[in-house]
């Protein structure tokens, strides 16, 4: 129990030490492109994009700083000797690998449940406080009670609710606009039993328009028509764009977005492979681990470390390769979301343990 304990310290402190090394590298490459692409705004804004941006970046390379750290324990531990005196002892490698693949795994369920949240807050922020430096705003929100979209430009907004729409959002069920004049008044209110986007413009069927500018009653002078345009500075890539990466969502919250977006009519297989491989990032990191303990859990002989090590990292690579195709098959529904999200961290696993026990046997 003080051998695990022992090792489970040690590759905390080379996460640790790993983890600082690179916050500080990409905080200095946001700043200095912070500082570049910000058109508006003073240090204070600055510091504060760089801030929000960071955590995202980070938790992108976590799996990186999984292996690194991995490879940096073994070496030490490999250079003092104290891997050969564990054998002696008779520990096999695997059980000398129990207490760091455990805080591996804790690692690993700690970055889905604490940090994947923590990133998504500041992900909304780091957009939110962008948009508002740069004057742009949202285009399309969902909720429990529909889609809602918002358009127009310096002389007219509009914000358009909808029961539900297409999978890309350019055909709206249920849909009601509300338009709003330079100063903020109500304009003119239209529902309109479909509306559709093209060319520039809604094409709406079942119409009933009320003017809301004149003095009289709305309801008196309203009018029905079967069909009318409606100008639109919208376009689908604005609308399929505005719903954002996954990782800006909390994955205690994926679910009921999940769940909206398919009442919304729009499909949520992004977010579905997005919310697995979350799931499965325990055992990717673990994967991570395994593989530079393959490489590098042994004792060192003279040139081939350097090796060894180039292998562990490349190999690495290729996991998180091919995590990322399957993860653009399962987002295309070339096979389930599940297996693009478990398959690979698996797969690699179980090729690290292989060669964990080869080089135990020989």
């Amino acid at each position: 129990m003080i051998l695990h304990r022992y090792y489970a310290w040690r590759f905390l402190k080379s996460f640790a030490a790993t983890f600082g090394v690179f916050f500080v590298m990409l905080s200095t490459v946001e700043l200095i492109e912070q500082s570049r692409s910000l058109s508006a705004g003073g240090l204070s804004d600055l510091l504060a994009l760089t801030l929000l941006k960071v955590p995202e970046e980070i938790y992108e390379i976590m799996p990186l700083i999984v292996i690194l750290s991995g490879i940096a324990l073994f070496l030490g531990l490999a250079r003092s000797s104290e891997l050969v005196v564990t054998r002696a002892a008779g520990r096999s490698a695997l059980a000398a690998l129990a207490a760091p693949a455990v805080m591996t795994l804790l690692l690993g369920a700690t970055a889905t449940a604490v940090i994947n949240p923590f990133v998504a807050a500041t992900s909304q922020a780091y957009e939110a406080r962008d948009d508002a430096l740069s004057g742009q705003t949202r285009v399309v929100t969902l909720s429990d009670d529909g889609l809602w979209l918002r358009q127009g430009d310096d002389q007219s907004q509009t914000v358009i609710r909808a029961a539900r729409s297409n999978a890309d959002g350019t055909v709206l069920m249920g849909a009601s606009f509300l338009q709003f004049d330079a100063d903020g008044l109500p304009r003119q209110r239209i529902e309109a039993r479909m509306a559709e986007l093209g060319g520039g413009q809604w094409l709406l069927r079942g119409v009933k328009r009320w003017d809301l500018e004149a003095g009289a009653n709305p309801e008196r002078a309203a009018e029905r028509l079967p069909q009318m345009v409606l100008p639109s500075t919208l376009t689908a890539n604005q609308i399929r764009d505005s719903f954002g990466d996954p990782s800006a969502i909390s994955v205690w919250d994926l679910p009921g977005f999940i769940a909206r977006l398919q009442a919304a009519g729009f499909t949520a297989r992004r977010h579905q492979v997005f919310l697995q491989m979350e799931l499965a990032q325990p055992l990717f990191f673990l994967s991570m681990l395994l593989i530079g303990a393959g490489f590098t859990m042994r004792h060192q002989r003279g040139g081939r470390v350097g090796v060894m090590v180039l292998a562990a990292i490349l190999l690495s690579f290729g996991v998180y390769f091919l995590r990322n195709f399957a993860q653009i098959l399962g987002e295309n529904g070339q096979i389930p979301a599940a297996l693009a999200a478990w398959a690979p961290p698996v797969a690699a696993i179980l090729a690290a343990l292989g060669l964990l026990l080869h080089m135990e046997d020989g």
